[in-house]
């Protein structure tokens, strides 16, 4: 976990690499939470306000443990999860951006996890009990009261399917302002913890702020609206909020180094333990490699706040600009 603290230190970072020619920006690292409760609700990337016409390709990989219990509820989450998110863009008449999200999920014990407990005894961080279970094994079950919800198989799912509607309120050379719909459909079932089984919308804006010529500053801010966990058996999710800013930075002409941070209130119904009832922050560090009409990105992202966020992310995206 990166202390709050040093989130100066890297932005000024950023800022001291720059200079005065003009370059073009590709967006905010594609990342969204991977937490196991939280991913089939709707889960907010950051973006960028312009349009864009593209196809992309992103992996992910997380790792999360909470095993814990309160009088009403048993949150068992041992397991990495690991996401293959094409996203498609087209700006259409130059009216409106359309987007389509199409997640693939693989649910597994993992490989980190000996590897999280050296990093762990080594720096002298708790571990929240993942050394008393067995490494690798995998875990993914929740109760509420005894009954069960969801319970979890190791294997691969579709996430649920997310179609977006952007578009551009304001726009000049230096900033760009948009509103955003969503609306996410599942098409798989909720019992294996895949999707939630129910629509969830979203609605948000976009701000793209250039700094220094060789800076962009992405602002996001939005609602989101789930549906219910329609699983083993039904949990009311809450309407949460979000915001973020990312921060990308030219080094090289074909070379960006990118820092952002967003973070959500709490979805879940008061479960008395503080891994699912807290705000979610998520801060991320990664670069971009540019070509003349393709880019790669690789990023890590830790969670800030220790609730509703797995250990880390790796995440390796390939856009293809058409």
């Amino acid at each position: 976990m990166i202390p709050a603290g040093k989130i100066p230190f890297f932005i000024c970072f950023f800022i001291a690499s720059l200079s005065s020619q003009a370059f073009s920006f590709e967006g905010p690292l594609q990342i969204n939470n991977l937490y196991p409760l939280f991913l089939h609700a709707n889960q907010p990337y950051l973006e960028k306000a312009a349009p864009e016409n593209s196809l992309s390709c992103s992996t992910s990989h997380s790792s999360t443990y909470t095993v814990t219990e309160s009088p009403e509820w048993n949150i068992h989450l041992d397991m990495e999860i690991t996401a293959l998110t094409f996203r498609y863009k087209r700006t259409i008449k130059d009216v409106f951006e359309f987007g389509l999200d199409v997640p693939l999920l693989l649910f597994g014990g993992g490989i980190a996890d000996g590897f999280l407990e050296e990093y762990h005894d080594s720096f002298g961080f708790a571990d929240y009990g993942r050394s008393s279970r067995p490494h690798n094994d995998f875990l993914y079950e929740v109760r509420r009261g005894g009954d069960l919800i969801i319970k979890g198989n190791s294997g691969t799912g579709f996430g649920d399917v997310r179609l977006a509607i952007k578009k551009s309120l304001l726009s000049s050379d230096k900033y760009t302002l948009s509103v955003k719909g969503d609306i996410e459909f599942p098409v798989t079932h909720a019992e294996e913890g895949y999707s939630n089984g129910s629509v969830d919308t979203a609605l948000s804006l976009l701000f793209d702020r250039n700094f220094f010529d060789r800076m962009m500053t992405y602002w996001n801010v939005g609602a989101v609206f789930p549906g219910d966990v329609r699983a083993h058996e039904k949990v009311d999710l809450h309407n949460f909020i979000y915001g973020g800013l990312s921060v990308e930075a030219m080094l090289e002409k074909d070379l960006h180094v990118l820092v952002q941070i967003h973070g959500q209130s709490a979805l879940y119904p008061h479960t008395a333990i503080s891994a699912v009832d807290g705000q979610a922050i998520l801060i991320a560090f990664g670069g971009r490699y540019e070509g003349d009409n393709e880019s790669y990105e690789l990023s890590l992202t830790e969670d800030l706040n220790t609730t509703g966020v797995p250990d880390f992310i790796v995440n390796f995206t390939y856009k293809l600009i058409l």
